[in-house]
């Protein structure tokens, strides 16, 4: 396929407008400016988060007409939940409260039992999922893994023959899945001359030579190329070290092997047969190179049905939709997946047995609990002995805040064990 040639399925500007004020933490501001250079800051993403569209340019991720799975509903009051944290007594209300909530969901058995919205999001309101994207479009792999026409073993260069030039040769399939390449890339979003920032400059995500983006690279256009200027620090196989743009590297090697384009297959294997209510949408650099790693936006409600695909193992009413052994692979994860995440970037405060696999975080494989998870606040949690599902889109005022990622942890294990008593059909 002409991977460099394609144009962006759509282009759109940004513009001055008034913004809804309104939710949680905080609100959207009313009549500032919200442009490429601030979208992603307090107060500019609490407006933004919502209105991707408007800023950089997509592509559709189609649901597929009159074929919505239902969500029966059957809503209980989990507002006075209560869990600690550090030695405090919080309440989920407190939680969504004071943790720039934009949109909040639990599904219990299949059942929708609390769905609230803040900041002017609506059901019907498409919500940048940040790294939850990284999920997505592993979950295709898996898809093409069941169908024999992806290896998660093969050399990426056997695959996508470019890549045997560059630093990516030699590495596997599965060690993009799983963050181990050896690559170099620095992903502190406090240092504006981070790899990170160079990279959201590939991607459109910031103007070109903006102040918060002075690292070395590309300025625009062409993620392709700029993969091939990245450089190892490590063996391929070794710890996991968090690393972004390995997830939009396989994004590349999950179009050449299926010979589509990713926003095509998201739509074709996962948003269509698990019955997605709403389309979905992914943000493309200036040749329609997906960001694959954290540029989708989608509704709450089916951010929440991908959720119930994993806890049920795939399954969408009756239809296998991603391969029961895969789910299965990600739960359990590499034999040496434990050792490879103390090893490496984020051992504090995981329980023994954690792992990253296949783009998901496995807290407990034993029970099993594992979610999706992305900066600022966007997090599907699964729990499987509970069989509930939680679904939380935030825009919090800074990428990352330990605080309220082990709050929402913590609410999320308090919600399961609530609903855990309580039967129903799912």
């Amino acid at each position: 396929m002409a991977d460099r040639l394609r144009p962006p399925a759509r282009a759109v500007t940004g513009g001055t407008a008034s913004r809804p004020a309104g939710g949680s933490g905080g609100s959207s501001p009313r009549t500032s400016t919200v442009t490429l250079a601030n979208w992603q800051d307090a107060p500019f993403n609490r407006w933004a988060f919502q209105h991707v569209r408007e800023l950089i340019p997509g592509a559709r991720i189609a649901r597929r007409a009159g074929r919505v799975r239902a969500l029966p509903r059957a809503e209980q009051e989990l507002g006075g939940v209560s869990f600690s944290f550090e030695g405090r007594e919080l309440t989920v209300a407190e939680l969504l409260e004071d943790s720039y909530t934009d949109g909040f969901l639990v599904l219990h058995r299949g059942r929708v039992v609390a769905e609230r919205y803040f900041n002017g999001m609506t059901p019907d309101t498409p919500h940048l999922l940040m790294s939850v994207s990284k999920s997505v479009t592993a979950a295709v792999a898996g898809v093409l893994a069941g169908r024999g026409l992806l290896d998660a073993g093969a050399e990426l260069s056997r695959i996508v023959p470019e890549l045997g030039t560059t630093s990516f040769a030699g590495a596997t399939v599965q060690e993009l899945l799983d963050m181990r390449t050896g690559t170099r890339f620095n992903e502190d979003y406090d240092d504006p001359a981070a790899d990170v920032r160079t990279y959201e400059r590939v991607y459109l995500w910031r103007p070109p030579g903006d102040a918060a983006g002075t690292g070395a690279g590309p300025a625009a256009g062409d993620a392709l190329a700029y993969f091939g200027t990245l450089a190892n620090d490590g063996r391929h196989g070794g710890p996991f070290r968090y690393r972004s743009i390995l997830t939009d590297v396989l994004a590349w090697v999950i179009e050449r092997a299926a010979g589509e384009r990713l926003h095509e297959l998201i739509a074709r294997e996962l948003w269509q047969p698990m019955g997605a209510e709403f389309d979905a949408e992914i943000t493309v650099d200036g040749r329609g190179n997906p960001m694959a790693d954290g540029g989708i936006s989608a509704t709450l409600r089916d951010i929440a049905r991908f959720g119930q695909l994993y806890l049920r193992w795939g399954r969408s009413g009756r239809r296998q939709v991603v391969p029961a052994w895969w789910v299965d692979d990600t739960v359990r994860g590499a034999p040496d997946g434990p050792r490879a995440f103390t090893e490496g970037d984020y051992p504090t405060g995981y329980p023994a047995g954690s792992h990253y696999r296949n783009c998901w975080w496995v807290r407990d494989p034993a029970l099993p609990f594992f979610y999706a998870s992305g900066i600022n606040g966007q997090h599907v949690f699964v729990h499987g002995p509970s069989q509930t599902v939680v679904a939380k889109l935030s825009t919090w005022p800074q990428a990352w805040s330990e605080d309220l990622y082990g709050q929402t942890v913590a609410a999320a294990f308090a919600i399961a064990a609530t609903l855990a008593g309580f039967g129903g059909s799912g």
